[in-house]
């Protein structure tokens, strides 16, 4: 039975549960991971060696660096439940948290700045379902910072921050609770993926104005309560389309000037959240397992090559967020998660052989990063 089908059968019950809380949802039940012990943690004042990992502790308030061989080494507060994060070539993180944008000196290891939303979005909160900032991705010339801004209730609002004078200078409407947040190889476009208005939102970066893009391949039945949403995207540098994974069932591959919207077959039977792409063109996929018991196949990490052949690795529990390394050997999964089961640490998955090595890596760790 295709996805379709269940959804059907189930959308009355998963409405009833979801409609005020969409179709993820929010844990609470993992404890958060102990602090970097003596041995392992960096010296205060010492430069952060590159080759680390950085990631945003959804179940906290900082940030983390993780040695991807030893685990946590250091952490900085930045701010409430810090979802999304994007680092700079000047070694500067950019970090959506409920409270505004924190900036981090990567380097020292040390917050620089926080910058509030211009858009309000109620008291700051912690959960998959709080207002504040989501996803976040900076220009190619590091000039600015875009971030997708969750407003309860309401459809979301893509702010732009000038990273020199550290100052939000535009807002534009977008999608219901933006989870991601990308940019064009050349600059000239912003697309902020709608989780709960199934769109992708075009955004001219010259003109500010939006252009919505329906991605619905399983259709939009459910609204609210409908598992079958869009979550993260990846922008393929080699043609500029947006690659959109439904459900280890379907790729959505859109092409964002006319629109329109092509499906290719994916092989893993999972519901499906982040995506990365290595430095040859492979697509990563991150399998979060089934949304019902016995109907899909557990967590796990999809890698697509560019003719549309996969290997699907199993992962040990549900995961989030992927990148992977600068040589392109190894991917770095989150255990954070958006919704129950979700893990205090993160999971490395050798790409040639499919061999995984958890680490313990911070609070509910959802965005990752290699510095």
């Amino acid at each position: 039975m295709n996805r379709r089908a269940r959804a059907a059968r189930t959308v009355l019950a998963a409405l009833a549960a979801a409609l005020l809380l969409g179709a993820c949802t929010q844990a609470a039940t993992s404890a958060p991971a102990p602090a970097p012990s003596a041995a392992s943690a960096l010296p205060a004042g010492a430069p952060t060696p590159q080759g680390l990992l950085l990631t945003a502790d959804f179940g906290a308030d900082t940030v983390t660096f993780v040695d991807p061989e030893r685990g946590a080494v250091a952490s900085v507060t930045v701010g409430r439940a810090p979802y999304g994060l994007a680092v700079g070539a000047d070694g500067r993180a950019w970090v959506a948290t409920a409270e505004g944008v924190a900036v981090v000196d990567t380097r020292t290891r040390t917050r620089v700045a926080n910058i509030p939303y211009r858009t309000g979005t109620g008291p700051a909160g912690d959960g998959e379902y709080r207002g504040g900032g989501m996803g976040i991705a900076l220009s190619p010339d590091g000039a600015h910072a875009y971030v997708g801004v969750n407003v309860p209730g309401t459809t979301g609002v893509l702010e732009v921050v000038d990273t020199a004078t550290r100052e939000v200078t535009g807002a534009v409407p977008v999608g219901r609770r933006p989870f991601d947040v990308d940019v064009s190889p050349d600059g000239a476009e912003v697309y902020a993926t709608g989780h709960d208005s199934f769109d992708v939102t075009v955004v001219d970066t010259a003109s500010m104005r939006p252009r919505r893009i329906e991605v619905a391949p399983y259709g939009t039945e459910g609204g609210l309560g409908s598992w079958l949403k869009p979550h993260y995207t990846a922008v393929r540098p080699s043609d500029g389309m947006l690659l959109l994974p439904f459900e280890g069932e379907r790729l959505a591959v859109v092409d964002p000037h006319t629109g329109r919207t092509t499906v290719e077959p994916m092989t893993a039977d999972t519901h499906q959240h982040g995506v990365a792409l290595t430095p040859d063109g492979r697509l990563l996929v991150v399998g979060t397992g089934a949304v019902e018991p016995g109907k899909g196949k557990g967590p796990s990490l999809t890698v697509r090559s560019p003719d549309g052949t996969e290997r699907v690795y199993p992962l040990h529990g549900p995961h989030e967020a992927v990148t992977v390394s600068r040589d392109g050997r190894t991917a770095y999964v989150t255990g954070g998660y958006t919704r129950d089961g979700y893990w205090n640490g993160i999971t490395t998955v050798d790409l040639a052989t499919g061999t995984t090595h958890r680490l313990p890596a911070g609070s509910r760790p959802l965005d990752i990063a290699v510095l």
